[in-house]
C-alpha cells in the first residue's frame, strides 16, 4: 500500500451528518457484528456475549436517532431489555461503548475491503468489489453510518486516533485501487474521488423510499457510473 496515499488519506470514510426519523426503531438497521448474538433457545439464559451485542445494537440505534449526548446508559439498557447493573457489567461508561462501536465498524470496513480486493483478479474488478461491499454495508447499517459521520468528536482521544488511523487506511485502499484501475493518476484526486463515492454510498439513512435491495442496486449503479463513465472524458477547462 502506497505510503504517499496513506499519508494523504485524512478524514475517514464518512458521509454528511443528518438526523434520522424520530419514529425509527432504535435497534433497527443495525446488523450484528461477525459472531453476533445467538438466539435464546428453549428459555435458556442468554449468553453474556449475546447481551453485549444487544447493548451495542441498541446503543447504535439510539445514538443515531437522538444523538450521543442525549442518550444515557439507562436508556440503552432499557432499549436492550437489560437492567442498569447489567449494563455496567458489560460497559463501564457510555464513552467506552461508543468507542467499541466505532473502532469495531472501522476495523470491519478495512479488513472486509482488503479481503474483497485480495479475492479479485484485477484492479477494475477490485474497484467494483469495493463498491459492492460498501453499498451493501451502508444499506445494512444506516445507524452505524450516521454515528460514524457525526459522533467521532465524542470519542476518547485514544479511540479517535484508532478510528482515524483505520479510516485513513480504508480511504487509502480505495484511492490506490482507483489509481491501479486507471481511473485517475494523482493521489490527491484519487482520495477526493473516494470521499465523493463515500458521500453517495453513505446516503442510506436518507434513502427511505426504496427497499434495501433496490437502494443497494441503485447506489451501486450510480457509483460505478461515476467511476467507469462510458462517454468520453471531459477535457479540463483552460
Amino acid at each position: 500500500m502506497s505510503v504517499n496515499v496513506r499519508a494523504q488519506a485524512a478524514g475517514g470514510a464518512t458521509g454528511t451528518p443528518h438526523q434520522p426519523d424520530p419514529g425509527t426503531d432504535p435497534v433497527a438497521g443495525v446488523k450484528p457484528r461477525r459472531g453476533g448474538a445467538p438466539a435464546r433457545i428453549g428459555g435458556s439464559a442468554e449468553p453474556r456475549h449475546g447481551r453485549r451485542e444487544r447493548l451495542l445494537a441498541a446503543a447504535a440505534g439510539l445514538f443515531a436517532q437522538r444523538g450521543y449526548s442525549s442518550v444515557t446508559l439507562a436508556d440503552i439498557g432499557g432499549a436492550a431489555g437489560i437492567s442498569g447493573p447489567g449494563v455496567y457489567r458489560h460497559f463501564a461508561s457510555k464513552e467506552g461503548l461508543l468507542g467499541e462501536l466505532l473502532v469495531d465498524v472501522s476495523q470491519r470496513l478495512l479488513s472486509s475491503a482488503e479481503e474483497r480486493v485480495a479475492a479479485t483478479d484485477g484492479p477494475e474488478a477490485a474497484l467494483e468489489a469495493l463498491v459492492d461491499f460498501h453499498a451493501g454495508f451502508a444499506v445494512d447499517n444506516p445507524a452505524l453510518i450516521t454515528i460514524q459521520s457525526r459522533e467521532l468528536p465524542s470519542l476518547s482521544a485514544e479511540d479517535q486516533r484508532r478510528v482515524r488511523r483505520l479510516q485513513g487506511a480504508y480511504v487509502a485502499l480505495w484511492a490506490e485501487t482507483v489509481i491501479r484501475a486507471g481511473r485517475l493518476e494523482r493521489h490527491e484526486e484519487a482520495i477526493a474521488a473516494a470521499h465523493a463515492i463515500f458521500g453517495l454510498l453513505n446516503s442510506t439513512p436518507h434513502s427511505r423510499r426504496l427497499a434495501g435491495e433496490e437502494t443497494r442496486t441503485l447506489l451501486r449503479s450510480l457509483a460505478l457510473a461515476a467511476l467507469f463513465p462510458t462517454g468520453p472524458a471531459l477535457e479540463p477547462e483552460p
